[in-house]
């Protein structure tokens, strides 16, 4: 699993990197099916702008892509709400894939309970 951090208008420090990097491994703990994370951290020099600090992530899985973005007035909580965010959607991802390989009822099975239900209704 490989995680690339880049920077617009921003220096990459390591302590920033490290944060990244500890973020995205607890998205991976949920789903291993992940195969890379882009980061791209961008600050907006415009002062008028309140939310100036910008964390985007492309995450490729196995079968998709996924694309977030998050703003906030700090670099560490837009890597936050970046991180909560994808952890979210890897999740959604996850039981949609899962739920598609087992689908839980068929159209057979789901009018033989409702006859059952009906039957046990009128027999009460």
């Amino acid at each position: 699993m490989q995680i690339i951090v880049n920077g617009r208008n921003i220096e990459i420090t390591p302590a920033i990197k490290a944060y990244v990097k500890e973020k995205m491994a607890k998205v991976v703990e949920h789903y291993d099916q992940l195969i890379d994370f882009e980061v791209i951290l961008t600050v907006i020099k415009n002062p008028s702008v309140a939310d100036s600090h910008v964390a985007e992530a492309k995450c490729n899985i196995a079968g998709a892509r996924i694309h977030i973005e998050e703003k906030a007035e700090s670099m560490y909580a837009s890597i936050d709400l970046l991180a909560d965010k994808l952890n979210r959607q890897v999740q959604k991802y996850k039981d949609k894939v899962i739920k598609g390989k087992h689908k839980a009822d068929s159209i057979r099975t789901a009018s033989n309970e409702e006859a059952e239900e009906t039957e046990e209704a009128t027999v009460e």
